[in-house]
């Protein structure tokens, strides 16, 4: 090997054979630092080995998929059906949203149907890893826990144990002695992580990697770590609140649609089997500015309640705040119900919330927004057994959305009574038994909602 010095920025990892006050790719200024980096020979680290030759994609021999569940249903739904072997999972996460907690739980699992697996924990101790097992009912004889943060040390137990499973707590921690630099900079996470990968793709061991995320809620390191996984998965969620939502950003075996939903308890991350019926649990009635939709998030449809909050506002330029909703959509949508409905806003605060911790961003709610934000301003509320679907174009027109049958059979399992839909869904649906009404424009919908 030959060790040759590079300046790395620290931010978005692009490397310079000189040090530079500016980084040239993202314009981050004083990022550069210096690091050591080894220059391996040609080939020593590919996947396939150094016998390993091109042929015709038509003679690559071809292998079935096969999964292994890990046990908990959503986190199998998120990755697609279960766990491909090989693969590499990156999951990201706030500190303490329960990342570690969540792998315990399936390494548990993993080990009692399958076979022995491998806890690598940077961060915690043997000992303290067993006490957070027991608490979580973790405790499985072919559950291994390693304690070590050298990645050469790491590559040894793990060929030499060959587990079903493996995973990383966290890829911040790990270091290898090729390189001068800290744990946790650039150079450490890419080279531990293309070891890890070689690794996976080399014996078929399943690899889950813990990535911390900066304050921006991006995984720490470079960018060029979720390029190197097979899947990428964030947990959202706030700390005060007991719901957690799995979500896959990246996915090259499954969709990226998909979402599972949790509930932190003291014995550990339950599985939310039905998330419409827990985030409608608390819904207000009769109140204004509360409306329901339903959100698709990949095969599933989940109903979601937005609350609006419309005030005078004292400010010189009112505020428009957004939580789980995209802010540029509130202020188009403000926009469209000033200019086509009449409705003025402009000297008011706005502020918007789509409950539970859920993130809508697909544009058949906009039509619930929209109810939503009037339903405020007007102080008049909206009937608690009507789910509102569409979206809204700039000409104030409701537009079909994608999947209404999925959406509204959702609703009617619930108990709602009605849906306030696109006429232009209206005519491809059967009658069921919930009433369905369709609406062309937003003034229409204002007309038929608000009375």
């Amino acid at each position: 090997m030959k060790q040759k010095t590079v300046f790395t920025c620290q931010k978005c990892g692009c490397q310079a054979p000189k040090w530079l006050g500016k980084c040239p790719d993202c314009g981050a200024w004083n990022s550069m630092a210096e690091e050591s980096t080894v220059k391996q020979a040609l080939g020593a680290g590919a996947i396939g080995g150094q016998n390993s030759k091109p042929i015709p994609i038509c003679d690559v021999p071809a292998q079935s998929e096969t999964r292994v569940a890990t046990g908990i249903g959503e986190l199998d739904r998120v990755l697609g059906g279960g766990i491909v072997p090989g693969s590499l999972v990156l999951i990201g996460g706030d500190p303490g949203i329960g990342k570690s907690t969540l792998l315990l739980q399936a390494m548990h699992n993993l080990a009692d149907s399958a076979g022995p697996v491998l806890y690598v924990s940077g961060e915690e101790s043997a000992s303290q890893t067993r006490l957070r097992g027991e608490r979580l009912g973790a405790s499985h004889k072919r559950l291994l826990i390693l304690a070590e943060n050298s990645l050469e040390a790491i590559l040894i137990h793990a060929k030499s144990l060959m587990p079903k499973a493996m995973v990383v707590d966290s890829i911040q921690t790990v270091w290898t002695s090729a390189l001068e630099s800290a744990p946790g900079s650039v150079s450490q996470v890419r080279e531990s992580a293309g070891k890890l990968m070689v690794l996976a793709k080399g014996s078929g061991i399943p690899v889950f990697i813990v990535g911390h995320v900066t304050k921006d809620g991006s995984i720490a390191g470079p960018r060029v770590l979720e390029h190197m996984v097979d899947s990428v998965l964030y947990f959202e969620g706030d700390g005060s609140h007991p719901f957690r939502i799995l979500r896959a950003v990246k996915n090259r075996f499954g969709s990226t649609n998909e979402i599972g939903v949790f509930e932190m308890k003291q014995e550990g991350l339950r599985e939310v089997t039905n998330p419409s019926e827990l985030f409608l649990s608390e819904r207000p009635i009769g109140v204004s500015g509360s409306v329901v939709t339903a959100s698709l998030e990949g095969s599933r449809p989940l109903l979601v309640e937005i609350q609006a909050l419309v005030t005078q506002s004292s400010l010189g330029t009112p505020r428009r705040t957004t939580i789980g909703v995209d802010h540029n959509r509130l202020a188009l949508l403000v926009a469209v119900l000033e200019k086509k409905v009449g409705v003025h806003l402009s000297g008011m605060d706005i502020f918007l919330n789509a409950v539970g911790g859920v993130r809508l961003n697909e544009p058949s709610a906009d039509l619930a927004m929209i109810m939503a934000v009037a339903s405020s301003h007007l102080d008049k509320p909206i009937a608690a057994e009507t789910v509102i679907l569409g979206e809204v174009g700039l000409a104030g027109e409701v537009r079909a959305i994608s999947q209404p049958e999925q959406r509204i059979a959702e609703a009617e399992k619930l108990g709602f009574k009605c849906c306030v839909l696109p006429a232009g869904n209206l005519k491809r649906l059967k009658k069921g038994k919930i009433k369905l009404e369709g609406v062309t424009s937003v003034e229409e919908a204002m007309q038929l909602l608000i009375r």
